[in-house]
């Protein structure tokens, strides 16, 4: 399949303005990270907050704990965004790539697929993964850069990682790249400016979230730092983001793990 090309230009015109949140738009050909790029111009000391930087290759894409991303030039959108947050309590922080999960569940919605939230923030399909997401803070200033690795056309034999499924396998017509990074930037605009005029308790990401993570209500086994692991059921997200787990009776809040879910029917859990 051809990849279609991104236009700069026209996303320029079809994103950018003060009422979408976004106020500068690039797009290079070939960069080691978008997030690492973001972050080093705000070390530099340029305004990241309204930033998007679109990579038609990344060299050196990163996921969760330090995990590699894998990229397929022309049949992926691989990007990132600055968003400043200083109006925002720190402990509500965590809600931000929780937002950007269910702003990609939202756009693929509207192209007419169906996919859900793992806890925190993987995008799936079934038992594919169509889109992770790396929240980092730029420490120079009080933004946080969320990268997003969403594959479009990218077909499983052509990426290392088996799990890996597209918007064309979900069987979508896929739209040019153009239209889907714009409805996914709008949305993701708007749940940015929700959270932020919520002071990070939008109760509408909150809920929206709850409806989409197919974790909650799942027997899950949560892998954890330093070869530990806990199993129980996700019950539900606090006002922080973190997991609320019913482990043999105990309440556990968990603010980072790697999640398996055990059972794929949470209706089976009572």
């Amino acid at each position: 399949m051809t990849a279609d090309a991104l236009d700069a230009a026209k996303l320029r015109a079809d994103v950018l303005g003060p009422s979408s949140g976004w106020r500068r738009l690039d797009v290079v050909a070939e960069t080691g990270s978008t997030n690492g790029d973001l972050i080093a111009r705000a070390q530099a000391g340029e305004d990241i907050d309204g930033a998007v930087l679109i990579a038609e290759r990344q060299t050196a894409g990163r996921g969760r704990q330090g995990r590699t991303w894998s990229d397929g030039q022309g049949a992926q959108l691989a990007f990132s965004v600055g968003i400043g947050v200083a109006d925002v309590p720190t402990q509500r922080w965590g809600w931000l790539p929780l937002a950007t999960g269910v702003s990609i569940v939202e756009t693929v919605g509207r192209l007419g697929g169906e996919v859900s939230l793992k806890w925190p923030n993987d995008v799936l399909a079934g038992d594919g993964k169509l889109a992770g997401i790396l929240a980092e803070v730029a420490a120079a200033q009080r933004a946080i850069v969320v990268g997003i690795g969403l594959n479009v056309t990218l077909a499983r034999d052509e990426v290392a990682a088996p799990q890996a499924i597209s918007l064309a396998e979900l069987g979508i017509d896929v739209p040019p790249r153009n239209a889907v990074i714009t409805e996914l930037l709008r949305t993701l605009g708007d749940r940015v400016r929700g959270w932020r005029e919520s002071g990070g308790a939008d109760q509408d990401l909150a809920a929206k979230y709850r409806e989409v993570c197919s974790t909650l209500g799942a027997l899950v086994r949560v892998e954890l730092p330093g070869a530990k692991e806990l199993v129980g059921v996700a019950r539900d997200v606090d006002e922080q983001g973190r997991l609320c787990i019913d482990s043999g009776g105990e309440e556990v809040v968990l603010a980072a793990g790697d999640v398996i879910h055990l059972r794929p029917d949470p209706e089976a859990i009572v």
